[in-house]
C-alpha cells in the first residue's frame, strides 16, 4: 500500500517508514498538496494509489460517501485518533512502528480501496 500522510503529522514518520521500505510521502514534502481541500485530495491520491493518513474523520467520512455516490473510486484512508493515539514528537516512533505493522499487513496497492481502517496505538490494532 501506498501512503500519504495529511498536513498533521511530521514528514518524519515518512522519512523512517521509506528508510524501511514503505513508499510513504508527506503532505509538507509535497508543496503542491499543501492547503487542498479534503475531496480535491481524496481524488488526486486516487490516482496515485495512495491511502491517506488523518485524524479528520468528519470531513473525510463525507468525502468518502461523496466520492462512491458519483461512482467514483478512492485508495482508502487510514484514521488515528489524538485520545488513542497522540501526535508529538514523543510519538513518532510509535507512529513509524503502528505504521510499519500496518503496511506489511496490507501490501496491495488496493488494500483499502473504497474503505477505511482506525489505527490503534499497538501494532496489529
Amino acid at each position: 500500500m501506498r501512503l500519504v500522510l495529511d498536513e498533521l503529522y511530521s514528514n518524519r514518520i515518512a522519512v523512517e517508514l521509506r528508510e524501511r521500505g514503505h513508499d510513504v510521502v508527506s503532505i509538507t514534502e509535497r508543496p503542491e498538496l499543501q492547503g487542498a481541500a479534503d475531496r480535491d485530495l481524496l481524488a488526486l491520491m486516487a490516482v496515485e494509489k495512495r491511502a491517506i493518513l488523518t485524524e479528520n474523520w468528519a470531513d473525510f467520512a463525507r468525502e468518502m460517501e461523496n466520492v462512491l455516490a458519483a461512482g467514483n473510486e478512492h485508495y482508502g484512508v487510514v484514521f488515528t485518533s489524538r485520545r488513542r493515539l497522540p501526535r508529538s514528537r514523543d510519538t513518532i516512533g510509535l507512529y513509524v512502528q503502528v505504521l510499519d505493522d500496518f503496511l506489511r499487513r496490507h501490501p496491495s496497492e488496493d488494500a483499502l480501496r473504497n474503505s477505511y481502517r482506525w489505527l490503534s496505538d499497538t501494532p496489529a490494532g
